[in-house]
Order: C-alpha cells, then sequence, then structure tokens
C-alpha cells in the first residue's frame, strides 16, 4: 500500500485539515458550541452508545472524545453495516472484543438490528438500573454515521413498547453531514425513565492524518464540497487499485461481467441521488435494471483497465497514471457526454454516490489492528 500512502501525501498532501483554515476548514461554529454541551452531559450519562461507520471502525472515532468516552459505560455500534465486508467486520469485532469493548455491528434502519442493540443496552445497563430512577444514555459520533437514524428507530420501537408516551417526536435525519445541530432527547421507556440524547457529529478541531481525513471524506462524514469530490474519487480509486479490488468483480457481480445489458427505447432520466435513503422517489424495475447495468459497466471498465496495466500500483507514478485512464474508461461507462463541462466533476460524483450506496460491493477502508494492538 506504499504507493497508496505515497499519492495521498503527493497527489492530496495540499489539503489541510484544520480549524484554522486552509485549503479544509471542516468545524462549523455549531461544532464547537456542542462539543462543550456534549462535554458535560458525558459527565451525566449512564450509558455512551457510540456510532461509527462499519467501513471505516477507528477513522470514524472522535479521538478528542476518546478518553471521556472509554472511561464510561460504552458500547461502539458498528453502523451501516450492510456496506461493509461481513468477514472483515466479524474480525474488527474480535479485536474490540481484545480490547475489552462491547461492539456490535448494525443497521440503524432495521427493527430487528436496532432491537439487538438495545438489549445489549440494557444488559449494560442492568448495575445502574437497580440504584437510578432516572437512567440518560447518549448518543455520539461523527457526522453522518446514522445516528438521527438510530433514534428514531429506538424510538420507535420505545413506542410500541410504552403506548402511553406521547405523540413520537422524530429526530431530524438527512444525507448530508451535519444535519443535526442541536441536542434532542428522547424519552424511550418507564421505570425507570431512560432518556437516550442525540448530538450533532463532531470532528476533531484537526485531523493530522491526511488520509484518515480521506476516509471520512469518503465515507461521507465531510461535505464532499469542502474536500473536493475528484480528490475523493483519486483517493477511492487509489484504494481500489491497491488492493486489487476490480480483478474479484469479474467472479462477484451475479450479472457477469458479459452478462445482460439493460438498453432502454428511450433515454432513462434515473437519478442515482435517488438511491440515498429516505429519498421520494422509489425505483422501479427499469431504474433498478438501468443502475445494475450502470453498475456492471463501471466494473468491467475498471477491471480491464487494471488486468490490462502493466505498471506497478506501488509506484506512485504508476498509480496516478491508471487512475487518470480509469477516469476516462469511467465518463464512458457512467454515460457523461465526451464534451461536457465539469465532466470530471461528474464522474467523480457519480462514481461516489455507487460506492456510497454499496453498488460496488461491501467494502471496508480501515485495516484490522493486531489483536492486543489496543483501541
Amino acid at each position: 500500500m506504499r504507493g497508496l500512502k505515497r499519492l495521498a501525501k503527493k497527489g492530496l498532501g495540499e489539503m489541510a485539515f484544520n480549524a484554522e483554515g486552509g485549503a479544509i476548514n471542516w468545524f462549523p461554529g455549531h461544532m464547537a458550541v456542542a462539543t462543550r454541551a456534549i462535554r458535560q452531559r458525558l459527565k451525566l450519562a449512564d450509558l455512551v452508545v457510540e456510532v461509527r461507520d462499519s467501513r471505516i471502525p477507528l477513522s470514524s472515532a472522535n479521538e478528542d472524545l476518546q478518553p471521556q468516552l472509554s472511561a464510561k459505560r460504552r458500547v461502539i455500534a458498528l453502523n451501516k453495516k450492510d456496506l461493509a465486508n461481513n468477514n472483515i467486520m466479524q474480525k474488527w469485532v474480535q479485536y474490540f472484543d481484545s480490547c475489552k469493548q462491547d461492539c456490535m455491528p448494525i443497521n440503524a434502519r432495521s427493527r430487528s438490528s436496532v432491537q439487538k442493540l438495545l438489549e445489549l443496552v440494557e444488559l449494560k445497563l442492568k448495575e445502574a438500573i437497580t440504584r437510578e430512577p432516572t437512567l440518560l444514555v447518549i448518543v455520539v459520533g461523527v457526522p453522518n454515521v446514522g445516528k438521527s437514524a438510530l433514534i428514531n428507530s429506538i424510538h420507535q420501537i420505545a413506542s410500541s413498547r410504552f403506548p402511553v408516551q406521547q405523540k413520537m417526536k422524530r429526530a431530524t435525519v438527512g444525507p448530508l453531514p451535519g444535519v443535526t445541530q442541536d441536542i434532542a432527547g428522547y424519552k424511550i421507556a418507564h421505570h425507570p425513565s431512560i432518556y437516550v440524547l442525540d448530538t450533532p457529529g463532531l470532528l476533531v478541531p484537526s485531523i493530522p492524518d491526511i488520509e484518515t481525513g480521506l476516509k471520512l471524506a469518503l465515507a461521507g462524514s465531510v461535505k464532499d464540497s469542502v474536500v473536493g469530490e475528484e480528490r475523493i474519487a483519486k483517493y477511492l480509486l487509489a484504494v481500489l487499485n491497491s488492493r486489487g479490488t476490480p480483478l474479484h468483480w469479474n467472479h462477484w457481480n451475479n450479472r457477469k461481467m458479459e452478462g445482460i445489458r439493460y438498453e432502454s427505447p428511450v433515454k432513462h432520466e434515473y437519478n442515482l441521488k435517488d438511491l440515498q435513503p429516505k429519498r421520494r422517489k422509489i425505483p422501479d424495475v427499469s431504474d433498478l435494471l438501468y443502475v445494475e447495468d450502470l453498475v456492471t459497466k463501471v466494473q468491467c471498465a475498471l477491471y480491464k483497465t487494471l488486468l490490462e496495466f502493466n505498471g506497478n500500483v506501488e509506484d506512485e507514478n504508476d498509480l496516478e497514471n491508471l487512475i487518470e485512464l480509469q477516469f476516462q474508461v469511467l465518463q464512458k461507462a457512467l454515460k457523461i457526454p465526451h464534451r461536457a463541462s465539469k465532466a470530471r466533476l461528474m464522474v467523480s460524483k457519480k462514481f461516489l454516490t455507487l460506492f456510497r450506496n454499496g453498488k460496488l460491493g461491501p467494502f471496508i477502508l480501515d485495516d484490522v489492528p493486531d489483536i492486543g494492538s489496543g483501541s
């Protein structure tokens, strides 16, 4: 992976993830205020649910809060497990277990998945429940890991358990990082009373490691416009090529590289943004076939370019040349006009949308540390 790390430092190294300004400035004013408020609430919390992205189990941790979080009863919820490689995720669970840290992969939009998380939370609170009439659970995490979606699912389950509650109030959920900007509390149980607090997503003021910053951007925890879609797409291609992922797609894709192609008699107007959760437009059969065909063409294009590549992906210059070629073939695969203005931006946006919605397959960006190396 030397070529990848060198490329990150060389081609993307001008990015400064800091609060002082520069090329990257991702620490909105509400984060500074919320950080202080969250630190005060953490002192009162009986349990913390720290939500992380399953694709970046370490990179999606807020390092500034770790000393306080590790001192509390804590459950790490690895959300978006449907987008992560299950075999590698189980190794992450084993790693956290070796660190004596409770951890559970979840899908915040799945009732059964959240139900299992609640059972673990109740187990962790068992000692406190015998002593306290009111308990406080706080949900924390970096932006866009699914905290509010989790809160909504918890509240729906609690409302079915305790119908005498007042009319349900939902947390605000959106596809962009930083949507939940106020700290809001939700009562989820009686006898004892259990309150769950949702909080804004918080990044540290400074992210000194460029690759960690790029992983956060790729997972959507930093707004694309802050880092630049093309930079993020280049990083994704560098990761895929360095790991040889496209070479496995020829066997993984159930339609096969030479399989069926969807050809519509009219121009298809489906917007890939509608793949995101909570979008209003529900895809029909033709939409699904269109997306599936698009994915097959993208995978085929990247598979062939890497298969025919004569260079060394460990060499940063060779890797850059390969990525440049792949941008060209992706433009054709994604059906972007050859002379379209901002073609590279359009390629980057569509490519990232497919990845973030799991259309390129399950993936985990963080490497599992050696057992016993600490969390």
